[in-house]
C-alpha cells in the first residue's frame, strides 16, 4: 500500500508541476507562449508519462475523481479511496508550492490567478457557474468512459496511457476557456491557495461538479458498456506496465 501511496503523490505532483506550470512559466509570452493548445498538451503529456512510469503500481489514478469512478465501477477498493485522495492532494499542494517558488524568482512576477480555476470573474471566458459546474460534470464523465474502456479487458493491452493522455488534452482544449480545466479536485486544490484571486472560495465547484462526473461515467460504463464477466473480474490496476 505504501508504494501505490508514494506512486499516486508523484504521479499528481507531476501532473500539476508539469501541467500548470505550463501555464504559469511558458503560456503568457507572446514570443515564446505555448498558448491554449500547448498547456493542453502538457496536461495530457503529465498523465501519460506518469501511467507508463508507475501505472503498474498504483493504477495510475493521479486524480480524486478519478478513483472514485474506479471505485464504482468495481475497479478499484473502496478501503484505498481516502489514503488515495490523501496522496494526491498532497502531492498537488508540492507540486504547486515548488512551482511558487521558481515563478517567484522572476523579478517582478505577480501570482495571479496562478493557473487555478475558476467560474464568473474567474473563468478565462467570464462563464457562468452553471455553465463550469455542467462542463467540468459533462467532461470528467466522459473521461472516466475513455479511463474505463481503455483499460477493459477488451481493449488493445498497452495502449491505455495514451488514450488517457489524448482524452485529457481534449478535455483542455475544450474547457480552458470556460473554467480553465479542472477535471480533477486536487488539482484544482493545490494551486488555489498560492492564487491571489479567490479561487479558494470556489472550490467546491471543483471538487462537486469532478465527483459527480466521474460517478457517472462510471455508472455509464458499469450498467451501459460493460459486460458481466468484466463486473466480476478481480480487482486490478488502471493501467499495466
Amino acid at each position: 500500500m505504501t508504494k501505490k501511496l508514494y506512486a499516486e503523490f508523484f504521479g499528481t505532483f507531476w501532473l500539476v508541476f508539469g501541467g500548470c506550470g505550463s501555464a504559469v512559466l511558458a503560456a503568457g509570452y507572446p514570443e515564446l507562449g505555448i498558448g491554449f493548445a500547448g498547456v493542453s498538451l502538457a496536461f495530457g503529456l503529465t498523465v501519460l508519462t506518469m501511467a507508463y512510469a508507475v501505472g503498474g503500481i498504483s493504477g495510475g489514478h493521479f486524480n480524486p475523481a478519478v478513483s472514485l469512478g474506479l471505485a464504482l465501477a468495481n475497479r478499484f477498493d473502496w478501503k484505498e479511496l481516502v489514503p488515495y485522495w490523501a496522496a494526491q492532494v498532497i502531492g498537488a499542494f508540492a507540486a504547486s508550492g515548488i512551482l511558487f517558488v521558481i515563478a517567484s524568482g522572476m523579478d517582478g512576477w505577480s501570482a495571479g490567478g496562478f493557473a487555478s480555476n475558476g467560474f464568473g470573474d474567474l473563468s478565462p471566458g467570464g462563464y457562468s457557474m452553471q455553465a463550469a459546474l455542467l462542463i467540468e460534470i459533462v467532461l470528467t464523465a466522459g473521461f472516466l468512459v475513455v479511463i474505463l474502456g481503455s483499460t477493459s479487458a477488451k481493449a488493445p493491452a498497452g495502449f491505455a496511457p495514451i488514450a488517457i493522455g489524448l482524452a485529457l488534452t481534449l478535455i483542455h482544449l475544450i474547457s480552458i476557456p470556460a473554467t480553465n480545466t479542472s477535471v480533477n479536485p486536487a488539482r484544482s486544490t493545490g494551486v488555489a491557495f498560492y492564487a491571489e484571486t479567490a479561487a479558494v472560495g470556489q472550490l467546491w465547484l471543483f471538487w462537486l461538479a469532478p465527483l459527480a462526473g466521474a460517478a457517472i461515467g462510471a455508472l455509464i460504463w458499469r450498467y451501459l458498456l460493460s459486460d458481466e464477466g468484466e463486473l466480476a473480474k478481480p480487482l486490478e490496476p488502471m493501467v499495466s506496465n
